[in-house]
């Protein structure tokens, strides 16, 4: 699967990207660090130093994301780690300092060295706790891309080198204890975040964890257990009741129930016999299956679902680039600000130690990270919470968009019908019940593999009729079939058969079946013996959850419309069917993206459901093309959503989720905006004459604080799961 993405201004692409803060991870594009949210930056695999000369580079898109759910805990640890350490080194710091003094008129006893074992305290904290800022910062800049750790390591730096200085000449007041508590503050702040968005990700470790991590395999007649990288196509695997599938096969032997609501979101068990395809991650019921490996590794339903869920993450909407512009003038704006603000105390009479401060102050609390999560967060969670619900965004911008369509167009067949004959009435003569009629004609149909003949014997067998023994049969080409059924001679077939019978059709009948033919559907007419038993009327069947989905389409403020190359009766009669508010028959392949240019001509923003390859021009023409995920692999790759189970009910679900998802990144904009606009100032010292001053540490807490109000906001949207679609407006 192709990759878009900007070029980095380097001599050569970049070969991979990583996290600032997180070295370990890695990933084949841009995108946001699984880990702590941070946006990643490019790296060269030439320079690795990082790593200690390990190879961390990921064969697949997911893998980097399954790694950093593997090691999750271990990071996460590391940094609480630093930071208990870290707090206890501050302790003393913070005690002879002038702080206890100022507070409670206390002070510790006094020795000799007191500002030298300060000065060793704080640098131990400030090249034990401060050095993930610092190198954070480092593959920033290397990277030409500067942020939050380039404000956290200017602020920390200026603070200790000042420190240090005023320490061994005697230039004033030290800022340690700033320092000190500063990093602390940082490590549990960056901790606490790390969870807060660890909870908003998570679609492809979800999906990763899908996967057992061995398979047992029929060797020489024998189960033998091996691990999953060690399965070839062509083995078969033995698939205990309550087990996860290994791989994508076919069941060769047993039958069973497979919940696959993990990867089609349909919460039903389906039924699996001999020769019924599986899935890779999805669980086995009760029943034990012997299953024919045919897909393994990157080529399976699930690795398909993960790269359409990486590309998702790594694609950015308008809101997010408009975030990312954001955070990154932001960052501008803090050092220019944190600057400014040094300059004016210092010019206003301030001591050197004061303006440090203010500059630290601001540098910490306009760290642009809220700002730069406010949106991705948002994005990954509503990726996650649209594969939970069957459907996936290929494209970011697609879901974007989708709030705002006006007119919803399917495609008819494989979509709001069932893309099969099936029958939709049994009308029976005097003399005959429907349920006689149905027998006789599903009897003599049996022995015909005619697509009419097979619905009728389906419809029979779903109204557990039984069929009778047939005999003499013969099949008349153009017309139909007939045979001796028991001791009755039955003819079934098209009009030209009826008319052998030289039989008029009754008033009653003849009234109702002209209205099913100017809707399209087939006739068939059913004789015994010479003499009319009634008649089958056939047509596509219209899927129950396409009345729903129109229903809910139209309750949410949108219009309806269908596309289809049948005859004007039959689209009508469909449309008619499902209340549609307009539909275009006889459309030719190449005529489906003029009827969707047609439609943006008149002022509306056109969303096409499709599932086949003469789809794909409409759907890449749409403003949101979506792609039934039972159809080909073209119309997929044409479209900005992926629907894994041909259920439109799910449309309105995606444009829910748009909106959902749009109000939860305005709300996250404004938080994360406001905040800096209120609290810049005040850290520069705005406020001052008031008495209002914000110390470093304390800026350091509200800039952590804003960042969990953002992740935690972001959570907010998994009740988007548990709503049912809102009306327009």
């Amino acid at each position: 699967m192709d990759h878009h993405h900007k070029s980095v201004p380097a001599e050569k692409p970049p070969e991979s990207y990583t996290c600032p803060m997180h070295p370990e991870v890695q990933e084949p594009q841009p995108g946001m660090c699984p880990e702590c949210g941070m946006h990643l930056v490019p790296q060269r695999a030439a320079k690795n130093e990082e790593h200690g000369g390990k190879n961390n580079a990921y064969d697949k898109p997911a893998s980097a994301h399954t790694m950093a759910g593997k090691h999750e805990g271990h990071h996460t640890q590391d940094f609480l780690k630093k930071f208990w350490l870290s707090a206890a080194l501050t302790v003393p710091i913070v005690l002879y300092s002038e702080l206890p003094e100022q507070l409670f008129g206390w002070t510790p006893p006094p020795f000799e060295g007191v500002p030298y074992l300060t000065f060793a305290l704080s640098s131990l904290v400030f090249f034990y706790g401060g050095w993930v800022f610092l190198a954070g910062a480092w593959r920033e800049l290397r990277a030409k891309l500067p942020g939050m750790m380039t404000l956290i390591a200017i602020a920390i730096a200026a603070a200790y080198f000042w420190s240090v200085y005023a320490t061994f000449s005697s230039a004033g007041h030290t800022l340690f204890w700033e320092l000190a508590t500063l990093i602390t503050v940082m490590l549990l702040g960056h901790w606490l975040e790390m969870c807060a968005v660890a909870s908003t990700q998570g679609a492809l470790k979800e999906l990763s964890k899908l996967l057992p991590d061995t398979a047992e395999v029929i060797r020489e007649g024998e189960r033998v257990t091996v691990g999953l990288r060690e399965l070839k196509e062509g083995d078969v695997v033995f698939v205990r009741p309550g087990s996860s599938i290994p791989a994508d096969g076919v069941v060769t032997e047993g039958r069973s129930q497979v919940n696959e609501s993990m990867v089609s979101g349909e919460s039903k068990p389906v039924e699996k016999e001999v020769g019924s395809e599986v899935i890779a991650g999805t669980i086995n019921g009760d029943g034990a299956l012997m299953v024919r490996v045919i897909k393994i590794g990157e080529h399976t339903f699930l690795a398909g679902v993960m790269r359409l869920v990486c590309d998702a993450q790594a694609s950015k909407s308008r809101l997010q680039m408009l975030s990312d512009r954001a955070a990154f003038f932001l960052t501008i704006i803090a050092v220019t600000g944190g600057g400014v603000a040094f300059v004016w105390w210092l010019l206003a009479g301030a001591d050197t130690a004061f303006a440090f401060e203010r500059l630290v102050a601001v540098l910490v609390i306009a760290c642009p990270h809220a700002l730069g999560l406010a949106v991705p967060l948002v994005a990954s969670l509503s990726t996650t919470l649209a594969a939970r619900k069957g459907f996936l965004v290929r494209e970011r911008l697609a879901l974007e968009r989708a709030r705002n369509v006006d007119i919803v167009l399917f495609d008819k067949t494989g979509t709001l019908t069932k893309g099969e004959y099936g029958v939709k009435k049994v009308i029976a003569a005097a003399l005959f019940t429907e349920s006689q009629v149905l027998q006789y004609a599903a009897s003599v149909d049996q022995n015909s593999e005619h697509f009419v003949a097979r619905a009728i014997v389906r419809e029979a067998k779903n109204r557990n009729v039984s069929l009778l023994p047939v005999k003499d049969f013969e099949r008349i080409p153009g017309k139909g079939v007939r045979g001796a059924v028991g001791e009755a001679q039955v003819m079934s077939g098209g009009e030209a058969m009826f008319a052998e019978t030289n039989r008029s059709l009754p008033p009653a009948i003849a009234a109702s079946l002209r209205e099913f033919a100017e809707g399209g559907s087939t006739i068939i007419y059913v004789a015994v013996n010479g003499s009319l038993a009634g008649a089958i009327v056939l047509a596509d069947i219209v899927r129950d959850e396409s009345r729903e989905a129109v229903r809910d389409l139209k309750a949410m403020g949108l219009q309806v419309a269908m596309l289809t190359g049948d005859a004007e009766a039959v689209a009508q009669w469909v449309a008619k069917e499902l209340t549609l508010n307009e539909y275009f028959a006889k459309v030719l392949p190449q005529e489906k993206a003029v009827k969707v240019k047609e439609l943006q001509a008149r002022g509306l923003r056109v969303a096409m459901v499709g599932d086949g390859v003469n789809d794909a021009p409409a759907l890449t023409q749409a403003d949101v093309g979506i792609a039934v995920g039972a159809g080909t692999n073209v119309a997929i790759e044409s479209a900005g959503i992926v629907l894994m189970r041909s259920d439109p009910r799910d449309i309105a679900k995606i444009i829910s989720l748009s909106r959902a998802t749009y109000r939860k990144m305005l709300q996250n904009l404004f938080w994360a905006t406001g905040y800096n606009v209120v609290a810049l100032p005040l850290a520069g010292g705005a406020l001052a004459s008031q008495g209002i001053l914000l110390q470093p540490a304390a800026s350091a807490v509200l800039m952590s604080f804003s960042t969990v109000i953002v992740a935690a906001n972001a959570l907010l949207l998994r009740r988007w799961a548990r709503e049912k679609p809102r009306p327009h407006g």
